[in-house]
């Protein structure tokens, strides 16, 4: 009886609801199992209106060239406003979004630039968008079909190319240079948000003064202000030191200034500024300064991440803007593809790790995703975001992008910090989760802490990548692509590195390759290579000691460009590499995230390392055995190291982002002259139409793999038959 009474109650319960919504009435029906008497209900709460977008085209122009069947290509260029809703779950992740201005709709506002390209007859478009992520604001990968001819095969294919901002404190200082405007958190009182800042400083020749934010790859980006210009306050630091690991020396508050200053009409203490720091006697090479202030008025930089969500879903599904002007690729998209190099690769994997591959509607911003040389995550999440900046012995060593995970499974463990779940864990939850590709170089294992997305935390075992996962290692390679191992000469800098700069081992081909592979999966559901990395359980994947180098010894090689030979140190491996520490930045710091509050600036250490492995070399060659062995690697002239070091006096550092090319001898006799147990090139090849035979063999074979479109094939081969390396 008492079931019965109760399965009344609420029947009468749900049919009162109905019909008061039906209704619009304001006064519930009975409740409960007697029904005496009403209770006035609140007036239902109305649903949040959908964000409102304005497109805004600034220009249309021709970009040249023709293209197979789908003919000319024009360049749009403009920006997208759009409005990100606070009260939307999908949001809730956006540090700060809570504390920034709200329009009259209740939505907090952004505006992004763009440049499209796409088909002129969006009739023979393929269906399928691009998106490259800007680096920094910069569009890195804006084809130039002179330069690199072999990228008309994106426009061959009908791609819509899509690149649009997403990072917020990247100034406009040119058309080209792509920025979304964020909005600056205040209190709820209106007041300026204040809070621990630091970055690090650094300069290649004497200075008067540097500006901020500083750092090699943050430093052109808009500056956070400080709250106070007295330096004497509590939380200003300047501290200087000569090499990482050294005790931080600090510089007294009364030799230093927010200010701007030069060494003729205007010296310290200069004239304030609190955009740049003026320093008694000036800012030194080969010193490492960092800078502790309190900052105020932070941005909220994650409204950049929903802004590339929101953006990618406009072109994808809407036929205009809330004004009406046209989408001009509506109802042409079926598929979209995301890809970010370096800087901006680390912010796809961090678009992915936060929840924002979910569109608004619930459907997939990216069917794919492919993080190019992209080790870690970028800060853009945190209150006083950085998300350009870099890493490296001496570049931003402490800064964000230390603390998200790298394994990529949603279950992933890690044992050092003792949580739990991958970068693909909220898109898991939410059936999200794109087809996704990541590329590493041989740099993002030596400076960037690569290893930890192949291995357990502590090293010990091999990771089980997720189904939708592949992971491409581009064997003996720099950050960078090299010249592809024809270059006439080295680039060879005593003054700056031991060994000669760059690498002659070409990456550029085997991405292009890959990318089409990803399309394929997307579009036609065709599964791609298999992932190609070093592993522990091999061999090939070994801690930096353990590597095995051949004798490289009594070299000398013309500089580029002609000149008298140039003699090469021998070679001396000291196994320098970019440790991967455990830090804590405070309570209010979301670190699984990369997210919250920091309030511990610098962070501290929390004396815990994750474990830093390198691929293994051949013992031969000197290049490394594992990963996909590009036509540099299968018919090589010379070692490409994926590493190379300083050479000041005093520095111990790796030079940034780059390896060292070491050529091998051309002939035996010279070989066996200099003691330098590797293979000279005649041994290797025998005559001109030797290396001609054993490029076309590994062209061809890469082809076979999937790792090589048959155009890049065909270029190698010419430029082998077209450049003599031996008689």
């Amino acid at each position: 009886m008492q079931n019965t009474d109760t399965g009344r109650a609420a029947r009468r319960l749900a049919l009162c609801a109905a019909l008061a919504a039906l209704m619009m009435a304001t006064t519930a029906c009975g409740g409960g199992g007697g029904g005496h008497g009403g209770v006035p209900a609140p007036a239902p709460t109305p649903a949040p209106a959908a964000p409102q977008m304005k497109l805004t085209i600034a220009s249309t122009t021709d970009f040249a060239g023709s293209f197979g069947t789908v003919g000319g290509y024009e360049q749009l260029t403009g920006t997208l406003s759009g409005e990100v809703d606070p009260r939307d779950p999908k949001n809730a992740v956006i540090q700060d979004l809570d504390l920034a201005p709200v329009n009259a709709r209740g939505m907090v506002e952004y505006s992004a630039d763009f440049v499209m390209l796409k088909p002129k007859d969006m009739s023979k478009a393929s269906g399928v968008l691009r998106y490259d992520a800007p680096n920094r604001g910069n569009i890195l990968t804006m084809p130039n079909l002179a330069a690199n001819p072999s990228d008309a095969v994106y426009f061959e294919r009908g791609y819509v190319w899509m690149f649009s901002a997403w990072q917020g404190d990247v100034p406009k200082s040119s058309p080209q240079r792509l920025t979304v405007t964020v909005p600056v958190a205040k209190n709820k009182d209106g007041s300026s948000i204040t809070g621990p800042y630091a970055a690090e400083l650094l300069t290649s020749a004497a200075a008067p003064s540097l500006g901020l934010p500083g750092g090699v790859f943050n430093g052109s980006m808009i500056p956070y202000a400080p709250a106070s210009l007295d330096n004497t306050q509590p939380g200003y630091l300047l501290t200087r030191r000569v090499n990482e690991t050294d005790p931080r020396i600090a510089i007294p508050a009364s030799d230093w200034k927010f200010a701007n200053c030069n060494a003729s009409d205007n010296p310290f203490p200069g004239s304030a500024d609190p955009a740049r720091i003026c320093l008694k006697g000036g800012f030194q090479p080969n010193t490492l300064y960092e800078i502790q202030y309190v900052a105020k008025d932070p941005k909220v930089m994650g409204v950049g991440l929903a802004a590339l969500r929101d953006t990618i879903g406009f072109f994808r599904t809407q036929q205009a803007d809330s004004s009406g002007t046209p989408n001009p690729v509506a109802g042409k998209i079926r598929h979209a593809i995301g890809q970010g190099t370096s800087q901006s690769g680390n912010a796809m994997k961090t678009f992915l790790h936060l929840g924002f591959n979910q569109r608004l509607d619930g459907g997939q911003v990216f069917e794919g995703i492919f993080a190019h040389v992209a080790a870690r995550q970028t800060n853009i999440n945190t209150r006083f975001a950085v998300p350009g900046g870099g890493g490296g012995l001496r570049t931003d060593h402490r800064a964000f992008g230390q603390t998200a995970p790298r394994g990529l499974a949603a279950d992933y463990v890690d044992a050092v910090s003792g949580r739990t779940g991958g970068v693909m864990k909220r898109c898991t939850e939410t059936a999200s989760c794109p087809k996704f590709f990541l590329g590493l170089s041989g740099t993002e294992f030596w400076q960037l802490q690569g290893s930890p997305v192949l291995t357990d935390a502590l090293g010990i075992s091999d990771l089980v990548q997720p189904a939708n996962a592949r992971i491409y290692y581009y064997a003996s390679t720099q950050h960078g692509s090299g010249t592809g191992s024809l270059a006439t000469g080295i680039n060879f800098s005593p003054s700056s590195a031991v060994y000669p700069v760059g690498s002659m081992t070409d990456h550029a081909d085997t991405f292009r390759a890959l990318f089409v592979d990803l399309e394929d999966w997307v579009v036609k559901n065709v599964a791609p290579p298999d992932s190609q990395v070093p592993k522990i359980a091999d061999g090939t994947l070994v801690r930096p000691d353990q590597l095995l180098f051949p004798t490289i010894a009594g070299l000398s090689w013309p500089l580029a460009g002609g000149g008298a030979p140039t003699a090469i140190p021998a070679f001396n491996y000291l196994a320098r590499y970019n440790g991967f520490p455990l830090f804590d930045y405070g309570p209010s710091y979301r670190p699984e995230d990369e997210s919250g509050i920091p309030t511990l600036v610098p962070p501290s250490y929390l004396g815990k390392d994750y474990a830093i492995l390198v691929p293994q070399v051949d013992a031969g060659t000197g290049l490394t055995k594992s990963g996909i062995r590009n036509v540099d690697v299968q018919a090589p002239l010379g070692t490409s190291l994926e590493f190379n070091y300083v050479s000041t006096p005093g520095i111990v550092d790796l030079v940034n982002l780059s390896g060292s090319f070491i050529p091998f001898h051309k002939t035996e006799a010279a070989r066996i002259a200099a003691g330098d147990t590797r293979p000279s090139i005649e041994s290797l090849y025998g005559s001109q139409a030797g290396f001609v035979t054993a490029v076309t063999g590994a062209a061809n074979s890469l082809v076979g793999q999937r790792f090589l479109l048959q155009r890049d094939a065909q270029r190698r081969i010419a430029r082998a038959q077209a450049t003599a390396v031996l008689p």
